[in-house]
């Protein structure tokens, strides 16, 4: 007979003390569950003992990646609905020895091992990154997390990114997006440079230069000097050639550089655009005081980057399992007080803040329709087990910007000079994007 959907829907009930909100079905074909909910696909005894073995969400994600779950349905109702028993759960060492000391629970247990077969641990997907958080952001780990996160092929980014190839948040026009994606990435680039005040003849440093979009834009649009720094090869290389057909090799140059090591300053502006992630608590102020040194008296730094909320308990933040395995290695988020603070230690003058989180969740939900829609290529390209990897973190991030657990925000600093004279306009709200307010 075949019932392994309903005996694992009832262990799992058990062990989480609530009501599955999604259907189960299982290797044998049985199903159980919400008759009206997408269903989690269970293909194989493996996942269970991935579950078992590391409970919570890198369990998740290991049996996700390797194929050993797959979902029946919409990817973002299937997150949505697991978030509250998986991503949302404050379960410490003390709560779970608590719930070990119930004798029903630990029966739950027992069966669910008798369910996911012989006793061993599987090995982790090999897209996994394994390796101890010790010895952070020195310059050759960074370079490594980067490569690991940048290095995947530059068509695959094609696949994802569109033409436009920016990897940050796009801004939209209002009301919600009847645009491109190409059209709000523009938009985008154009108001960091609005931003930065960018004037024929100044010199940019664009720091994560990504494949080159942000250096393009500044030198085509607005007659700036460009150097665009990153730690990819790919990237660089992919950057010099758009450059190049571009016409832009007297004005634009693209280094594998680390930002420690720029010493050709001063610039009159600076665009940190999705960098930040990578640098890391530890790093952060030194990141900021070296982007400090090096701009011009007045100059300008325009910092994008993504932000968690505050913790009451800051020392107990850990960063996300799944992201630093598989998506971002060594990546940290800070509040964003915390990053304002820093960059004011580091000598800055904080003038301008906006938060454009809504406009993530949009870009990362045309972003996964790319993936989805080239995703037959896109295995081609990269495997099965790195398409998985990108399609639930972009589809994970999407509900996170949406429900308020991150942000995104961009903060427009200032090197003001002993005058006092920031150079920043008295209404400096005057910028925006093309087109309706």
């Amino acid at each position: 007979m075949a019932d392994a959907a309903l005996r694992l829907t009832g262990i799992l009930e058990q062990l989480l003390g609530a009501p599955l909100p999604v259907r189960i079905r299982t290797w044998d074909g049985s199903q159980a569950g919400p008759p009206e909910a997408p269903v989690l696909v269970v293909r194989n005894r493996r996942a269970l003992r991935r579950l078992l073995f590391k409970p919570g969400e890198l369990g998740l994600a290991r049996a996700w990646v390797a194929g050993d779950l797959t979902i029946d349905g919409d990817l973002y109702t299937v997150l949505d609905l697991l978030a509250g028993i998986v991503w949302e759960r404050d379960e410490d060492a003390r709560t779970l020895a608590q719930s070990l000391r119930d004798p029903e629970f630990r029966s739950a247990v027992r069966r669910l091992f008798a369910m996911a077969g012989p006793p061993l641990p599987p090995a982790p997907p090999r897209e996994e990154v394994r390796r101890p958080r010790r010895g952070l952001h020195t310059k050759r780990s960074d370079k490594r997390a980067v490569s690991h996160h940048y290095d995947v092929g530059n068509e695959f980014y094609e696949i994802v990114l569109g033409p436009s190839m920016v990897y940050s948040c796009a801004y939209w026009p209002a009301p919600p997006p009847e645009g491109t994606l190409e059209q709000a990435q523009h938009d985008k680039l154009e108001l960091v440079a609005r931003k930065l005040a960018l004037r024929p003849g100044q010199r940019l440093l664009d720091v994560g230069c990504g494949w080159g979009s942000m250096a393009i834009h500044a030198a085509r649009e607005h007659g700036v000097n460009v150097v665009g720094i990153t730690l990819s090869q790919e990237q660089a290389a992919y950057a010099r050639k758009r450059i190049a057909e571009e016409g832009l090799t007297d004005r634009v140059e693209i280094r594998v550089q680390d930002y420690r090591d720029v010493a050709d300053g001063p610039y009159d502006a600076i665009s940190s655009i999705g960098m930040a992630e990578h640098v890391g608590s530890e790093r952060y102020l030194e990141y900021a005081t070296v982007l400090h040194r090096l701009l011009s008296p007045g100059g300008r730094l325009l910092n994008h980057q993504i932000a968690r909320r505050p913790q009451r308990d800051e020392s107990s933040y850990q960063v996300d399992e799944f992201i630093d395995a598989y998506v971002f290695p060594d990546g940290e988020l800070a509040p964003l007080g915390t990053t304002v603070s820093l960059l004011e230690r580091a000598g800055f003058e904080v003038r301008d803040v906006e938060s454009i989180r809504e406009h993530y969740a949009l870009t990362l939900r045309r972003w996964v329709a790319n993936l989805e829609s080239g995703q037959a290529r896109a295995t081609a390209l990269a495997g099965p087990g790195r398409t998985r990897v990108w399609l639930l973190y972009m589809a994970a991030s999407a509900l996170a910007f949406e429900r308020n657990r991150i942000g995104v925000n961009q903060v427009v600093a200032v090197r003001t000079p002993e005058s006092g004279a920031s150079g920043v306009p008295l209404r400096a709200r005057v910028w925006g994007a093309p087109g309706p307010a």
